[in-house]
């Protein structure tokens, strides 16, 4: 495995300034004492499925806890995760528009979301992750990102990685909680929730609603026939959760979420300046679970599931309706996962999913399209995670059959060397693929029954460093992905391109001298193999640094994010420039249940661009005040 540095053309100072920036904030932390070392790496279980520590987790895997969410006032979960290792994001305007997630280079519909263990997908598109420019902060736990290829964990999408949200629970005596926010743009926010556990029952109900009136993002120099109005967008979220333990080491529970968005957005100047484009967009996830500990060394869990999403999409001309679309798609989905403690050291996980996806897709503007699918899909898979003396195993294996794309085996092998009580090496290597979607196989106009899934391999090596709360992960990866769904000159869906990336990913937290501190820098190049062209809107270059401390009963943080120049599209020959932007947030605890808080975003007013024809917004300033009991 090679990785040529000459690669990565990263420009001068930018990139070299933040890693500097990383060496010095966690030069020190090697060098803590323990007295400085509060709290311990999180647990975490995405990488495997089963409960680990961070630092155990042979997958490259980040948290974003629930004091981070708390404190960073994000607007929605896309803010959360784009100064994360690895993760790019791109988006078409300004809050509620158009969001693309690449994570290690791989397209939007190669990284997987996952709710509470639930897939969320849009069968009636491109596969593109769930729409998570409308997942609002307030109703999460925290955020586990794995990745590379664990798709012999997750199965189909999980090629760039995998992104879990953990949806609040309850602990604890009752507790509630309301903010409110106000700022730029028009924007208010009004949030509370309420949880607990009394006796053997876990209870939690958190709701949100979100306005802003929002910004004319489009570059009138770049489409100029585009309509100037504001786009704006309303959110409103809710998540609940009730569970009983009826015997000890028994649970059965229910969980459900949802959000319901409207937004209008710019349409790439694609009308007449008078035209004016909204959508809505919905999803509803309800399960129902029964966790049973069935011998002292067996714990079984089974949930049933259902996913709806439905979008909708209007555009208007001088009160003329000139395009009308709908999409809603339907996942039933049944889960059996066991974890079988084999010795102390030593755990199994076996498992079954049975899907049944549905897609009902209208659409009115070039034409009349119209079409009711369905398909069902089902699954095995197996893992083993354990550790000898100084050594570390995790292998996975899945068998997967998806309706009309076939069956693929993938597997993930991963292997770690603890060099010292702090310096441990990993390598692994992988398969995953990415079967086509509903609208890809059967849409009349695009689709095309003979799509099979896209493949990838990938292989990584890296070098961990542990102390207390400091953990610091470098891996270099490599990964190739084949047959890869695209477009024919008559806009057919084909098998007809190939891919690869191979680059450098380092994060770092911890805290040091009171300062709670994170970084990260990644270097790559993801390439359209079959036309030597970079892909689309991927930086070879991305690199944040961020950190807080308090002040007695004041909090104050702030982060700065470095992205390198992209190329806009296949279909174009535009440039997006290289941009820094910082942004800053404080907290002023009043008393034991009052705080105030604001935040500073775009602090220095970068005019910059993540898609091209679309500004991202200019400088803005919010608060807020928050009740917790």
């Amino acid at each position: 495995m090679t990785f040529p540095v000459s690669t990565f053309r990263t420009p001068a100072w930018k990139p070299l300034a933040l890693a500097s920036a990383i060496s010095a904030i966690f030069s020190s932390a090697v060098q803590a004492q323990s007295d400085d070392i509060k709290s311990l790496a999180p647990v975490v279980v995405t990488a495997s499925r089963i409960e680990q520590s961070q630092a155990e987790a042979i997958p490259h895997t980040t948290v974003i806890t629930t004091e981070e969410i708390r404190n960073s006032r994000a607007s929605d979960v896309t803010v959360l995760l784009q100064t994360q290792a690895g993760v790019e994001i791109s988006q078409s305007g300004g809050a509620g528009s158009l969001t693309s997630l690449f994570m290690r280079g791989a397209n939007s519909n190669q990284s997987l979301i996952l709710i509470d263990g639930i897939p969320i997908r849009d069968t009636t598109a491109t596969g593109t992750a769930a729409a998570l420019q409308h997942i609002l902060p307030d109703q999460i736990e925290r955020i586990e990102i794995v990745r590379g290829n664990v798709s012999a964990i997750y199965g189909s999408g999980a090629i760039g990685g995998v992104i879990q949200i953990f949806t609040k629970q309850g602990t604890g005596e009752p507790k509630v909680n309301l903010s409110t926010e106000v700022g730029s743009r028009g924007t208010t926010k009004v949030s509370g929730g309420v949880s607990g556990k009394s006796g053997g029952t876990r209870y939690m109900l958190s709701a949100s609603r979100y306005e802003t009136e929002g910004f004319s993002s489009t570059n009138t120099k770049q489409y100029s026939n585009e309509n100037p109005d504001k786009d704006g967008d309303r959110n409103v979220s809710v998540a609940g959760a009730i569970s009983h333990e009826w015997s000890r080491g028994h649970e059965i529970g229910t969980r459900f979420y949802g959000y319901d968005a409207k937004f209008s957005y710019d349409n790439g100047g694609s009308g007449p300046n008078t035209r004016i484009d909204e959508g809505t967009s919905e999803n509803r996830t309800l399960s129902v679970f029964s966790k049973n500990r069935l011998i002292p060394n067996w714990l079984s869990t089974v949930t049933v599931s259902e996913t709806e999403t439905l979008r909708k999409d209007t555009g208007t001309n001088l009160g003329v309706v000139s395009s009308d679309s709908r999409y809603k798609g339907n996942t039933s989905m049944l889960q059996w996962t066991n974890e079988v403690m084999l010795t102390p050291n030593w755990i199994a996980t076996i498992g079954v999913d049975a899907a049944k996806e549905r897609a009902d897709v209208y659409s009115f503007g070039w034409g009349v399209n119209q079409y009711e699918k369905s398909r069902s899909n089902a699954s095995a898979y197996a893992g083993l995670n354990g550790k000898y003396d100084t050594h570390s195993l995790q292998a996975n294996v899945r068998r997967d059959h998806v309706g009309g794309a076939g069956s693929d085996t993938t597997g993930y092998l991963g292997y770690g060397y603890a060099l010292t009580s702090s310096w441990k090496a990993i390598a692994n290597v992988s398969t995953a693929f990415l079967a086509p979607t509903l609208y890809q196989l059967y849409d009349p106009l695009y689709g095309n029954s003979d799509l099979t899934a896209e493949r990838s391999r990938s292989k990584e090596v890296g070098l961990q460093y542990t102390a207390g709360s400091t953990l610091i992960r470098t891996v270099f990866f490599e990964s190739k992905t084949r047959d890869m769904i695209g477009y024919d000159s008559s806009w057919n869906t084909v098998n007809i391109d190939e891919s690869s990336n191979r680059g450098m990913e380092t994060s770092a937290s911890g805290r040091i001298m009171g300062i709670d501190a994170r970084a990260s820098l990644t270097l790559q190049s993801p390439k359209d193999e079959t036309t030597g062209d970079a892909l689309s809107r991927r930086a070879k270059t991305l690199a944040s640094v961020a950190a807080s401390r308090f002040f007695g009963a004041f909090r104050l943080g702030g982060d700065i994010q470095y992205v390198g120049h992209r190329d806009n599209s296949g279909y174009d020959d535009y440039e997006l420039s290289s941009y820094v932007l910082t942004n800053l947030n404080a907290r002023y605890q009043i008393n034991k249940e009052v705080s105030v808080y604001g935040r500073v975003e775009n602090v220095f007013d970068k005019d910059y661009q993540t898609a091209y024809g679309y500004n991202q917004a200019e400088r803005g300033f919010f608060a807020g005040i928050e009740w917790r009991q």
